[in-house]
C-alpha cells in the first residue's frame, strides 16, 4: 500500500495526483489503530491531522505545499502546537502553543504530525513503569525493548505505522533505537538541525535526528530540515572511498556479540566489493570516552532539572530522580576533566577522517535485551554511540542483519562534521547490498488507551 512506499516515491504520487493526502493520513491512522495496542509506541493521537489532510486537499493544486499529506510522528519531547508535551513523565504535562523548529519546518512543506510517540522519562533511563505510559515494544519481539530514549520513534517506524519519525539522541537515543529496531537512524552534526522547542537533556550532547524505514526516507527529512542539503541521488558510486573500520575498537571487548563481529566485517566486506577501500583505524579505549560524556551529561542534566526536582520531586520516576541525582557528586573539576577528555576525542575523530571518507563501527555490540532483564532497574547496554555525541560527529545507524535471536543488528557510520550527505551517501550503497530486514506484522490489537502496565 502507499503508505509502505517511500517518502519520494509516496511524494511522486501526490504531485500526480494519483493520492490525496486525506487517503495518506488515513491509511496511517488505520494501521495504528490495527496494529499499535501490541507497540505501545503512540502516547498521543492528533486529533486534527484529518483535517489537516482534508484542508490541503481542498487547496488550489498551485497552492497546495509538495508534500501535502506525508506523515510522520515526534518524540514526546519534541513540541507540537495542540498536542500535549509530557516528557514520558507525570512532572510534565504543558500544551505547546507553538510547533518545535523541526516541526514547523516540515509542517511547512504539507507533512503532517500524527502522532506523539513513547520516551523514557525525561530521555533519562528505562524502560520502567511508573511513567505515565507503559514502554515501548519492538515490534521483531514485544517481549525485547526498543533502546531508549526514542523508543516509540523507533518502535513506529519499524512496525510500519509510519516512514519516518523524529527522535533526539544524547548518547545514542535515535541510533539505538534504530539498531535495535531493524531501522535507519541519524544523528546530524551538532548544532547543525535546530533545537527551539525540545526539552533538553545535556544541551551540549542533544542533536534532534530523523529515523527512517530507508536510508532514502532519512536523506529525504534532511533535505527539509537542512538549510542548502542537496539531495544525494539513489545508487551512487562509493569506488575509490576510503572508510576507516575501527574493528580493534569492539572485536575484543567481552559484551560483543559474536553475530555483531560477523555482520561488522559481513559489511566492511560489502563495502569493499562496492570499490571502496577499507583500512583498519584505531580509536582510544572506549570505556574511558563513555564515562566521559556520562559525566557531562549528568551534570547538565540535573542544572535542567534542578528547580524541578524541588518543586515537583515526587512526581518523578524512581529511576529518573536517581539517575538526576548522581549528577550532584560531580564537581567543576568533573565536568572540566570530561570536557578534556572531549576535546581530545574529537581531535582522534579528525585525524583518523582526514584519511577516510567515514568511519565504520557496530551501533550497538548486541541485539535489543528482553524486558525481564531490567525486572530489577536499569541495567547498562552496551554501545558505541556515545562518544560521538561528545566529539559532535554526524553518524548514521543502518541494519546490517539478525542477531542468533532473530533480532536485528546494526552498522554505525560516522563522518566528518557536516559530512551528512556522505554518510548517506555510504550508508545508501551499502543498503542496496544487504538483504533487506522483514519485520513480522505486529500483533494486532485495537486497545489504544496505553494505561495498564505490561507485565514483564
Amino acid at each position: 500500500m502507499p503508505l509502505d512506499l517511500t517518502f519520494r516515491q509516496q511524494a511522486a504520487m501526490l504531485a500526480a495526483n494519483e493520492m490525496t493526502a486525506s487517503a495518506l493520513v488515513e491509511a496511517a491512522l488505520e494501521r495504528i489503530a490495527r496494529r499499535d495496542g501490541a507497540l505501545k509506541s503512540i502516547v498521543h493521537l492528533s486529533e486534527t491531522a484529518l483535517a489537516e489532510a482534508e484542508r490541503l486537499d481542498l487547496m488550489a493544486p498551485e497552492d497546495r505545499p509538495p508534500f501535502a499529506g506525508l506523515v510522520f510522528g515526534v518524540k514526546d519531547i519534541i513540541d507540537v502546537a495542540g498536542q500535549p508535551t509530557r516528557c514520558g513523565s507525570h512532572a510534565h504535562n504543558e500544551m505547546p502553543a507553538e510547533d518545535a523548529a523541526v516541526v514547523a519546518t516540515l509542517r511547512r512543506t504539507g507533512m503532517i504530525p500524527v502522532a506523539k510517540l513513547a520516551t523514557y522519562e525525561y530521555a533519562l533511563t528505562g524502560p520502567a513503569y511508573d511513567q505515565p505510559n507503559p514502554p515501548a515494544r519492538n515490534p521483531w519481539n514485544t517481549n525485547h525493548i526498543t533502546g531508549g530514549s526514542s523508543s516509540g520513534s523507533a518502535a513506529a517506524v519499524a512496525g510500519g505505522l509510519m516512514r519516518v519519525a523524529l527522535g533526539t539522541d544524547t548518547g545514542g537515543s535515535v541510533r539505538a533505537p534504530a539498531a535495535y529496531c531493524g531501522v535507519v537512524g541519524l544523528k546530524p552534526t551538532r548544532g547543525l538541525v535546530p533545537d527551539r522547542g525540545c526539552f533538553p537533556l545535556s544541551r551540549s550532547l542533544d542533536v534532534v535526528g530523523p529515523i527512517g524505514a530507508s536510508v532514502d526516507d532519512v536523506a529525504f527529512v534532511l533535505e527539509r530540515l537542512i538549510p542548502g542539503f542537496a539531495p544525494v541521488a539513489p545508487r551512487q558510486d562509493i569506488a575509490g572511498l576510503v572508510i576507516g573500520y575501527a574493528r580493534d575498537w569492539f572485536a575484543d571487548d567481552p559484551h560483543t556479540d559474536a553475530a555483531v563481529l560477523s555482520a561488522l566485517d559481513d559489511a566492511a566486506g560489502r563495502l569493499s566489493m562496492l570499490g571502496a577501500r577499507i583500512n583498519l583505524v584505531d580509536l582510544p579505549d572506549y570505556q574511558p570516552l563513555e564515562d566521559a560524556a556520562t559525566v557531562i551529561l549528568q551534570a547538565k542534566a540535573l542544572a535542567v532539572h534542578k528547580e524541578g526536582l524541588g518543586r515537583n520531586y515526587e512526581a518523578y520516576g524512581v529511576d529518573a530522580r536517581r539517575n538526576l541525582l548522581t549528577g550532584a557528586l560531580l564537581t567543576d573539576e568533573h565536568v572540566a576533566a570530561a570536557q578534556s577528555v572531549a576535546a581530545g576525542f574529537r581531535l582522534r575523530v579528525d585525524e583518523a577522517l582526514q584519511t577516510c571518507a567515514a568511519l565504520l563501527t557496530p551501533t550497538t555490540l548486541g541485539p535489543a535485551p528482553a524486558f525481564t532483564d531490567f525486572r530489577d532497574g536499569p541495567v547498562w547496554t552496551p554501545m558505541r554511540t556515545m562518544p560521538f555525541n561528545m566529539s559532535g560527529h554526524p553518524a548514521i545507524s543502518l541494519p546490517c542483519g539478525l542477531g542468533d535471536t532473530g533480532l536485528p543488528l546494526g552498522a554505525q557510520l560516522v563522518g566528518g562534521f557536516g559530512q551528512e550527505r556522505m554518510l548517506i551517501r555510504i550508508a545508501g550503497a551499502l543498503e542496496l547490498v544487504s538483504l533487506p530486514l522483514i519485520c513480522p506484522v505486529p500483533a494486532e490489537n485495537n486497545d489504544l488507551s496505553h494505561r495498564e502496565p505490561a507485565e514483564i
